[in-house]
């Protein structure tokens, strides 16, 4: 079960005027390293209100994988003020994921 499924059409609103940082999960159902991430998003989505999670099914919305340079599942793109920030393929222990969006977080300067 995806966590906030945005669409081609509700992309722009979601992740791009977004005010805050948003975490988007691009997955698939056929894909078990996607499945192994759900619960560690879950936990994620639950302990913080700083970053927003959401994610798109690469199968049905081929348009924003492609756009968004993704190869390989599960990616996770990091969107900051309207724009990618960072990109991380593959799954990944959530102490490491959360590592590596602190870091991605601290280097971009806050609108403002």
């Amino acid at each position: 079960m995806a966590l906030n499924p945005v669409t081609q059409n509700t992309f722009t609103a979601e992740v791009l005027e977004s005010e805050q940082p948003v975490l988007v999960d691009f997955w698939a159902a056929w894909c078990p390293p996607c499945r192994l991430m759900n619960p560690v998003l879950d936990e994620l989505n639950a302990e913080r209100d700083d970053i927003k999670i959401v994610s798109v099914d690469a199968d049905t919305e081929q348009e924003l994988a492609v756009e968004y340079g993704v190869l390989g599942l599960p990616t996770f793109v990091l969107f900051q003020n309207g724009a990618p920030v960072t990109s991380l393929v593959g799954a990944r222990p959530k102490r490491r994921l959360e590592s590596e969006l602190e870091q991605a977080l601290v280097q971009q300067p806050t609108a403002g």
